[in-house]
């Protein structure tokens, strides 16, 4: 039998080897067998799913099961993605859905904490408080914190070291792409110009298509390249408003040095987006978060103690520098709680496309708080990046881009939870 997947759970007992694999409960799984040259609907009856393999047969599709110490078992199948495709399908499918405009308001509402994040870095650099790797650890703590002892509850202390000892690796690279991606572009900042970093940002949208174009198997549609590169063209605008009326920031320090940390940067958020879009369509998100925040953690805590330490003892240490470093804990906090919906009913490429209207965001909060004009570009820029988002969903099926190509075609391999395409299967009235 060709099994679609590897459903186990880490959990055992403290006695069983170390390397073997023990349910945590009675195992409860179910496979439906596909004789050969005889139809098949996953959502098919229980009986079914225990009908005998003959001699000759098809392919085993797992229907339902477990991937992991207290998963819970998936639901079976209410209809299948032919099934959708066949009553909600056509023109314009997913944009008449309500599933596109939450993924829509969702992404811009992370592109404006990520503006509020931003505001607070500069109004810390403004007191006398510039620790880019230092201000980003209580974020790793707190979600560590959170997504962790979640984690525990779910798997039990020995669950979750197996996870660790089996998945750590992976979560360990995530992290470490994560932590550098934001230092690298912080680091930027101090060498090169605001308009030079603010081109660099459609670098991460390459890396992002690419990679996922090269690992993942995904296949974009021409309108979804019209649609970047209208939303990038947006960013155009507003790069070039921002040279019009000199809002680049003056001279750079060191333009070559602050270019390639910026492309960096951008490189190791493009494999980062991919890397979690991966592992949160397979596993639940409190487990990758989770994970991200124990291991970014540690990344970031030495790598503050390494580079920060001039700039901690200068720094200025009051209850308004408290204040702001507060208030980007907590945004930033919610920027990766919400960031991995937007990977599942959406992808890692509308991820990115979506933040590009933060420099808009930035310079309509700015007005208010450091005093800015809105240049006449920039709410043309805005509609530009916004229309980029329709027509890059504007030939896209029934779940858009929430149904992974390396899951299967009924989503066999993916995670239940939510934002997912395999939820919209089990239940077909789900938002999200």
């Amino acid at each position: 039998m060709d099994l679609h997947e590897r459903h186990a759970v880490y959990a055992a007992s403290d006695d069983e080897d170390e390397d073997e694999v023990a349910p945590a409960s009675p195992p409860v799984e179910r496979i439906t067998v596909k004789p050969k040259g005889t139809a098949f609907s996953p959502g098919g009856s229980s009986s079914s799913s225990a009908a005998t393999a003959t001699e000759h047969h098809g392919a085993v599709e797992m229907v339902t099961g477990s991937d992991g110490p207290g998963q819970q078992q998936q639901a079976p199948l209410e209809t299948t993605v032919a099934e959708l495709e066949a009553r909600k399908g056509g023109r314009f499918a997913f944009l008449k859905r309500p599933q596109f405009w939450i993924v829509l308001g969702l992404s811009q509402a992370l592109a404006i904490t990520q503006t509020g994040t931003n505001t607070l870095s500069t109004l810390l650099a403004m007191a006398g408080t510039s620790i880019p790797a230092f201000q980003s650890l209580f974020n790793y703590v707190l979600l560590a914190l959170i997504y962790g002892s979640i984690t525990v509850y779910k798997y039990g202390i020995n669950g979750w070291l197996r996870m660790v000892r089996k998945d750590g690796w992976k979560y360990f690279i995530l992290a470490f792409l994560d932590v550098e991606g934001n230092y690298f572009t912080v680091l930027a900042y101090r060498y090169t110009t605001i308009l030079s970093a603010q081109l660099i940002n459609f670098w991460a949208i390459a890396v992002v298509v690419v990679i996922s174009l090269l690992f993942l198997h995904v296949r974009y549609h021409v309108a979804q390249y019209a649609g970047i590169l209208v939303a990038c063209g947006g960013l155009g605008l507003l790069v070039a408003s921002d040279h019009i009326t000199h809002s680049n920031g003056g001279p750079a320090l060191n333009a070559v040095k602050g270019d390639l940390f910026a492309l960096l940067g951008a490189t190791c958020y493009g494999f980062s987006n991919v890397a979690e879009e991966f592992l949160v369509s397979k596993r639940p998100m409190y487990e990758v978060i989770g994970q991200l925040g124990f291991w970014g953690m540690f990344i970031n805590g030495v790598q503050a103690a390494i580079f920060d330490k001039s700039s901690f003892r200068a720094a200025t240490w009051n209850g308004k520098v408290a204040g702001y470093l507060v208030g980007y804990t907590l945004l930033l906090t919610w920027f990766y709680t919400a960031a991995p919906i937007v990977f599942r009913m959406a992808s890692a490429a509308f991820f990115n496309i979506g933040l590009l209207t933060g420099n808009f965001w930035g310079v309509a909060v700015g007005t208010g708080v450091f005093h800015l004009k809105i240049h006449y570009l920039y709410p043309i820029a805005f509609v530009l990046i916004i229309g980029g988002h329709f027509v890059y969903y504007g030939t896209e099926g029934v779940l858009g881009e929430a149904k992974k190509p390396w899951l299967g075609e009924n989503q066999e391999g993916g995670d239940d939870g939510l934002g997912t395409a395999r939820r919209h299967l089990e239940n077909p009235n789900v938002l999200v």
